[in-house]
């Protein structure tokens, strides 16, 4: 059945075709900007800044770009917009839990911007600027599984998000706080290596958000060896766990909050 509601997600996605191609022109407009801007970086700093060379730098820039579209940083309300409107009752009464549902609608979801979203930004990059190919073929295992924990990541943050409808209704405060936090925290405008060590260490071990495009991105170009994108994973991992658990917790006292207001 997941996989079923999964296709179903593929296909829905699938049908919005201008939506995808202005998504995608838009990624690799933003992409060339940013490239020349971190390239530049590197340039003034002697061709290395903060442990990365020009083209993992480029290449980091391009990961980053095409993981937007796949891990769906911003811009879903779908379960706050169904708590609004009451429509969440119906939701609760089938025999799937929703977070599974909605989970294997946003991994179709994911797979489908992987295809179009991913796939022609790193074409871009890669045709108009220095790349970074991977040295080790181990990388070109990890990367998908990073990917796809990215993916999981963002999801039950979002999702975190999207609950926070059951008590206040309107959630465009806390999404604004998401859209602010994600953004700086995860790695999206520049490698948070840039930042003051204790900085980067604070973020890296006690928040998710390096795990969205951060880590997926320092796997792509090496950075650190095996044995860094190995620990990168690791943290993934985890945050997977960790995160799936607090949705899972905080939708089951969400619950208990619609039944007290007789919804």
């Amino acid at each position: 059945m997941m996989f079923a509601v999964a296709r179903a997600g593929f296909r829905r996605h699938a049908t919005y075709r201008q939506a995808t191609v202005a998504a995608t022109a838009t990624n690799s407009v933003f992409g060339c900007l940013r490239a020349y801007v971190l390239l530049a970086t590197a340039t003034g700093a002697g061709g290395v800044a903060g442990g990365y060379t020009g083209e993992q730098l480029s290449t980091y820039v391009w990961i980053g770009q095409g993981l937007l579209g796949v891990v769906l940083l911003w811009g879903w309300s779908d379960l706050a917009d169904r708590v609004r409107t009451g429509e969440v009752s119906s939701d609760l009464l089938r025999p799937v839990n929703p977070i599974w549902t909605y989970l294997a609608t946003d991994l179709g979801r994911a797979a489908h911007a992987f295809c179009t979203r991913m796939i022609v930004p790193l074409a871009v990059g890669a045709s108009l600027f220095p790349f970074y190919w991977p040295n080790n073929p181990i990388t070109y295992l990890l990367l998908p599984v990073s990917i796809t924990a990215a993916v999981l990541v963002c999801f039950c943050l979002r999702y975190l998000v999207n609950l926070t409808s059951f008590w206040l209704l309107d959630i465009r405060g806390v999404a604004m706080l998401w859209v602010v936090l994600s953004g700086a925290a995860s790695g999206m405008y520049f490698p948070l290596a840039f930042l003051p060590e204790p900085v980067t260490a604070l973020l890296y071990y006690a928040t998710p958000f390096p795990s969205i495009m951060q880590f997926p991105a320092d796997i792509a170009v090496e950075y650190g060896g095996l044995s860094g994108q190995l620990w990168r994973l690791g943290l993934q991992v985890l945050w997977c766990v960790i995160c799936l658990a607090l949705a899972w917790s905080v939708q089951r006292r969400a619950t208990l909050k619609l039944v007290i207001q007789g919804g």
